[in-house]
């Protein structure tokens, strides 16, 4: 690694920033956070210290700018999920930011494993919301299940191409039950998550054709859910449940709980804010906050049989 001059040092003292090109430019940004230097654990420690103590933003930027090589190297783990390194990049960096807001150096741990969790967790998010298959996985167990697929299903590539044997696009029976062991997931969850990382896009809405004619698309014949009958037999439920339902529901409580709730849950002022806060309550009562809580929570439990009663 080519060491900094000392023209080079003096700057970055003064602007940690000025050394780091555009994310535009990819190859010049890397080549330049390769060469950024570490800092050392009394570092660390005294700039971590400034930043919560003091809220110092030059030391919180001598702390991000020393591990952005950490982002660049975690963000290469992802390169085969077909989004722009740079844009891996730079949602690594959101999750690099946010570690350093958070780290505190009395932990015991160094920030390049206290980050690592943060970085991580910001590019699987880019991942999720970009990515035309991930979209589905909702749920934090599909997610899960869908990188850890994922990454298994390229090992088994690799094991299969050491043995000389021809791997197949979509996982075998034997397979799908390999991995639902090790991964502690039921075998049906496996070959949905299959299906869906294997399919193909589909253009709900096509482009015009070229001759003038309207394209025809699935988005043409897709039903609407809305005059389901039993959407709307739901819905009507819920509207009642929503109005009739939690007047009876407020009607079992006591006056003061009542209000309680109506202030706490209910209320919505002109500028758009909640009613009464706990401590605002407990002044015009005469009693401590944790005190109304209790007797919000008290309510709120007597609400939720009432309406499970009414519905």
């Amino acid at each position: 690694m080519t060491a900094m001059t000392t023209a080079s040092q003096a700057l970055v003292a003064r602007n940690p920033w000025a050394l780091v090109p555009p994310l535009g430019h990819l190859d010049a940004y890397i080549s330049a956070v390769n060469r950024m230097p570490l800092l050392t654990l009394e570092e660390e420690q005294r700039f971590a210290r400034e930043l919560k103590e003091q809220g110092n933003l030059e030391a919180a930027g001598k702390l991000i700018m020393s591990h952005l090589r950490l982002v660049v190297s975690v963000s290469r783990q992802y390169l085969g999920y077909g989004l722009p390194h740079a844009d891996l990049i730079q949602e690594g960096n959101v999750g690099l930011m946010k570690a350093v807001k958070r780290f505190d150096p009395d932990m015991g741990v160094r920030l390049v494993s206290y980050a690592l969790h943060w970085i991580k967790a910001e590019i699987h998010e880019y991942i999720v919301r970009n990515w035309r298959m991930v979209k589905v996985a909702t749920t934090k167990a599909q997610r899960k299940l869908f990188f850890n697929l994922r990454s298994m299903k390229q090992g088994l590539k690799a094991d299969a191409a050491e043995q000389g044997i021809t791997h197949r696009d979509t996982l075998s029976e034997e397979q799908i039950g390999v991995v639902a062991r090790e991964l502690n997931v039921k075998r049906e969850d496996v070959i949905e998550m299959e299906t869906r990382m294997s399919g193909g896009d589909v253009l709900l809405d096509p482009a015009p054709r070229d001759d003038g004619e309207e394209a025809f698309g699935p988005i043409a014949y897709l039903a609407d859910a809305s005059h389901e009958p039993t959407a709307r037999i739901e819905a009507h439920q819920r509207d009642v449940l929503a109005t009739d339902g939690i007047a009876a529901a407020l009607d079992a409580l006591d006056a003061r709980s009542r209000r309680i709730v109506e202030e706490r849950w209910l209320k919505v002022n002109d500028n758009g804010s909640g009613g009464m806060t706990l401590h605002e309550l407990a002044a015009e009562y005469g009693v401590s906050a944790e005190r109304i809580r209790q007797i919000e929570v008290a309510a709120m439990k007597k609400m939720r049989a009432a309406l499970a009663d009414y519905a």
